[in-house]
């Protein structure tokens, strides 16, 4: 994933602190629509700083997105892969497939809180500056 972020300041292990502002989902367009509740978020995060970007600078930091997408998968497919898993078994066995399948659902919600836990405290996200981004 690409994001465009501004350098706040530099580590003196090499990295550096930038500041992401993330916009609302909306165009910003506010007195369209009467006013906006979105708030703008504001991450401060580190990055590894190759390129040499000083504070100030606005650049492009990169991350892999394959946990993301791992995690994505995870949240959203299992609870919904279970409950047909858990819906037509129950169905079959018993005859009480809706139950059976909620609870299924259930169950890998839990599962996907767990998986997600899990890799959030072994897992951390490492952010590069890839390069220095044009100037509009």
């Amino acid at each position: 994933m690409k994001q465009l972020v501004r350098v706040r300041k530099l580590n003196p292990d090499g990295t550096a602190q930038v500041l992401h502002i993330r916009q609302s989902a909306c165009s910003g367009d506010c007195h369209k629509c009467s006013g906006c509740g979105a708030a703008q978020e504001t991450l401060l995060f580190t990055a590894e700083n190759p390129i040499g970007a000083k504070p100030g600078d606005l650049v492009n930091v990169s991350s892999d997105s394959g946990p993301v997408l791992a995690g994505a998968a995870v949240l959203y497919m299992l609870p919904v892969v279970l409950f047909f898993a858990g819906y037509l078994l129950g169905h079959l066995a018993w005859g009480m497939g809706a139950l059976v399948g909620c609870l299924a659902f259930v169950l890998g919600i839990v599962v996907a809180v767990a998986y997600d836990r899990n890799v959030a405290k072994k897992q951390k996200t490492v952010y590069t500056i890839i390069e220095f981004a044009a100037q509009m």
